[in-house]
């Protein structure tokens, strides 16, 4: 059994030689990520497959859109929960520089020399994570002299004499026979290189609003259809008529937080776009006016920002449908909604008419998204 060590921490490995060993004792995957593709997953997948522990690390400069670190963070994490990952930023490196009282240091230019990228990942290992390893995995050329650079590190500065073995998978890129820059190229015509939780991240979120009877709802199935993706219903109605109506305060934070959870599950089948038929902040007005208060997770839920917002003109005919109330509600609820979203300072665009013209304003918009 290998006993792994908090992030930090470093303790030995112990082996329970009646489980069959693996070849390496620690390997090490190295990569920008930008973004996580299933090339990278096969190295990491074979990495893992290899040995008792892997380090999964990565760092880019300059960064590059739709892929900042807190995304690839989370990619990885989503997919490969049992790898220690280390994504780094200058901003993170200062602080864990500060945090082990380590002389300041930066994360090396993509165009810097090799020697400088090997060093630096080989003082990572050891001055920050305090491991060394055995194994690094590439698909690169490159991965032969980095070994031998992290060999003589680890000698020198660890006082480990053991040689890192260069595994190299699928060099050719036969088996997967893309790269990150094909994918940034188009996320989206590349999107069957990425896993759903990855290609989820380059999804334009659109959220709809709109007072009662506005056509939000019409309007959210309609774009679904024309853009030929996916939309999210409103959750909260949905639990409304489940409880036939009778909602209590506690319902309002489990409104909000499942029509989050909702939008991040079809993300993952969208389109380029996945419409959203309100957000939590629909679920903030309700409770506002059915209970005269608001939880503070829901208050901070409201604040989750969308790559558009379009609010609906009560300008159609008020429709009762024996749930809403009248439409000078109605009227009050979209100049609450013009309030609030300029008082969050969230950038929206007005839209009236009928279905039709909706969607071309909205189309309008969405060309300069893609």
């Amino acid at each position: 059994m290998v006993v792994v060590a908090p992030f930090g921490k470093s303790i030995p490995y112990r082996i329970d030689m009646s489980e069959d060993p693996k070849q390496f004792r620690r390997g090490l995957v190295v990569g920008k990520f930008c973004p996580l593709h299933k090339g990278h997953e096969l190295i990491i997948e074979r990495a893992i497959a290899s040995c008792d522990d892997v380090i999964v690390i990565s760092y880019t400069k300059p960064e590059f859109a739709g892929c900042n670190p807190q995304e690839r963070k989370s990619w990885i994490n989503a997919l490969f929960p049992s790898v220690i990952s280390l994504v780094l930023d200058d901003e993170l490196l200062q602080q864990l520089c500060m945090q082990y009282n380590l002389p300041c240091r930066f994360v090396p230019h993509n165009d810097a020399p090799e020697i400088d990228h090997r060093e630096f990942v080989g003082w990572l290992c050891w001055n920050i994570l305090h491991r060394t390893v055995d194994a690094v995995f590439t698909s690169e050329d490159y991965g032969d002299g980095f070994s031998q650079v992290l060999t003589a590190y680890f000698k020198e500065h660890a006082n480990n004499s053991i040689a890192v073995k260069h595994v190299c998978v699928d060099k050719a890129r036969s088996l997967i026979p893309i790269s990150g820059t094909r994918v940034r190229s188009d996320p989206h015509l590349h999107r069957h290189f990425l896993s759903p939780t990855v290609y989820s991240s380059f999804v334009k979120r659109i959220c709809v609003l709109g007072g009662e009877s506005s056509g939000k709802t019409t309007l959210s199935d309609a774009l679904a259809n024309h853009f030929k993706t996916v939309w999210v219903p409103e959750y909260g109605r949905e639990l409304w008529d489940k409880k036939a109506g009778k909602l209590l305060y506690g319902d309002m934070l489990e409104i909000g937080k499942e029509q989050i959870d909702r939008e991040n599950e079809l993300a993952a089948t969208a389109n380029n776009f996945l419409f959203c038929d309100t957000s939590p902040l629909t679920t903030l007005f309700y409770s506002k006016v059915m209970f005269n208060r608001v939880d503070d997770q829901l208050q901070e839920l409201a604040n989750r920002r969308y790559d558009a917002v379009f609010l609906c003109c009560p300008d159609i005919p008020f429709v009762q449908d024996g749930t809403r109330k009248d439409d000078d509600f109605r009227q009050r609820q979209h100049q609450w909604y013009l309030s609030i979203l300029a008082d969050k300072t969230i950038p929206y665009c007005l839209i009236s008419g009928t279905v039709e013209s909706r969607i071309a304003a909205v189309e309008k918009f969405l060309v300069t998204l893609v």
